[in-house]
């Protein structure tokens, strides 16, 4: 278990402790305008990579994926602490990537794999934990790495923590012996198609409406493209003896409810994590480390929530518990647009809250009891899908959401009004008060947005969804 949220911390930290050191960095090294790739290109490397490696986790076993994952993160974050230009940053922060997809799937797929039904919402819950407290002290290490010491150190730190997890991995983590099998034939022409199409969609919703507008010349050539490969994809899986991404994944009720509810949850999540601190800072007027605890109180619930959900599912099933939750985390961002303006803290905080432990009793149940639906060969692309469609929920709502802002503010304060020129605004002290009262309104808009996610996976559930999930006795 140590092994496990170790490896979990090396990808779950690395997604926050850079956020503060942006101003070093580009202070360093220049390229303030591509600095936002720092993220995107993790985010797509990540994402893209997860199938991929849910199918080898499922051919060549779990240990060894882990192993190798954990390796090409730890030559990424040593060649980011090298860097010596942003262009050579962003595509180390690549490599990262490219090794957090192992992680990030591999470390969820063993949780069922190495402990009983019964057992899994603990260790669920502990891996949760890892997510929170990586959300709550990776910026403050961030902020103080860069200060004190360089901005490098954000990286090299990451080598310590991946050393103790790759000793623990290789001492502790025993895999069961499987029955031998033919020798494994790996679909590379599939995997290099999923990266392809990933990578070029994912990169046309990220830069859609921040680099060019919607309905560019290069937004529609990288689309026209992504369905291309879209369709190069599905000729190349139906063709493949053990396709990257199976039909199975899509054909059973179970599985693809859970994948289009939890890309639902990708979607809703943005709407906090993105847009929160802006309305915090500008509208209630706190300063940055109060508005961060606002948005950071839902860490707290969620775990909780998460651990306790065990006690709810046993009794009505994994999907009437999840629909419990979703409905519960609708009719909180639903709440969210009828606050007060300006109101204060507490309001948001406590909404906060509430939204934390309803997503904790949704997500829960939903990945747990998918996991329990497969046996062991088909588990690691089955957890490897349900991540693949969160990540992929809040590439899209990231840019769905950002659209629909920047569409109200337009609306309020005239065509020149954006969330980026507005927010600068803000921080000169330029702002007027109607700025104030747009930037609410577009905020008002996500949420109701959010609820919309929320309630679509509600009827996903409800109405796609089995009543009980065809759990297996493994």
């Amino acid at each position: 278990m140590a092994a496990l949220m170790l490896a979990m911390a090396l990808a779950a930290l690395d997604s926050t402790v850079v956020s503060t050191a942006v101003p070093q960095i580009v202070g360093d090294l220049g390229g303030f305008s591509v600095f936002s790739w720092l993220f995107s290109g993790y985010l797509l490397a990540v994402t893209v990579t997860l199938p991929v490696y849910g199918k080898l986790s499922d051919t060549f076993g779990r240990k060894p994926v882990l192993v190798a994952g954990a390796a090409v993160f730890l030559l990424g974050s040593v060649l980011c602490a090298a860097a010596w230009n942003m262009g050579a940053l962003i595509a180390f922060r690549i490599v990262q990537g490219l090794g957090g997809g192992a992680l990030q799937g591999t470390v969820q797929t063993l949780a069922a794999d190495l402990y009983p039904l019964e057992d899994r919402p603990k260790i669920q819950s502990k891996l949760s934990t890892v997510w929170a407290v990586s959300a709550v002290a990776g910026p403050g290490l961030g902020g103080v790495l860069a200060t004190y010491a360089d901005w490098r150190w954000i990286f090299l730190i990451n080598l310590p923590i991946g050393a103790a997890a790759l000793w623990l991995i290789a001492r502790h983590l025993h895999e069961p012996e499987r029955a031998p099998r033919t020798p494994p034939r790996v679909d590379w022409a599939g995997a290099l198609a999923v990266f392809a199409c990933g990578g070029v969609l994912l990169t046309a919703l990220v830069q859609g409406g921040v680099a060019w507008a919607w309905w560019s010349a290069p937004s529609c050539a990288l689309f026209g493209a992504g369905l291309a490969l879209a369709a190069l994809v599905v000729r190349i899986e139906r063709r493949a003896a053990e396709p990257i991404i199976p039909g199975w994944v899509w054909r059973r009720r179970t599985i693809a409810a859970v994948n289009l509810a939890l890309g639902a949850l990708g979607l809703l999540m943005v709407a906090p994590t993105v847009f929160l601190p802006t309305y915090a800072q500008s509208v209630l007027g706190l300063a940055p480390v109060a508005a961060g605890f606002v948005l950071s109180v839902w860490t707290l619930t969620w775990p909780l929530s998460a651990a306790l959900s065990q006690h709810v599912y046993r009794r009505v099933g994994f999907r009437d518990t999840a629909l419990l939750g979703i409905g519960a985390a609708a009719l909180v961002l639903f709440a969210f647009p009828f606050l007060p303006y300006p109101g204060s803290a507490w309001q948001p905080t406590l909404l906060m809250c509430l939204l934390g432990a309803a997503l904790g009793l949704f997500q829960l149940p939903l990945i747990v009891g998918v996991q329990s639906t497969v046996g062991w060969a088909e588990r690691g692309t089955t957890t490897a899908s349900v991540l693949f469609c969160r990540q992929t929920g809040q590439t899209l709502g990231a840019s769905l959401f950002g659209a629909v802002a920047n569409g109200v503010l337009a609306a309020r304060l005239g065509s020149s009004g954006d969330l980026d020129s507005v927010t600068r605004a803000l921080d000169d002290g330029t702002a007027p008060e109607a700025t104030r009262h747009a930037i609410a309104d577009a905020v008002h808009a996500v949420y109701l947005g959010a609820a919309c996610a929320a309630a679509l996976a509600f009827l996903v559930l409800l109405f796609v969804a089995p009543r009980r999930f065809p759990v297996l006795e493994n």
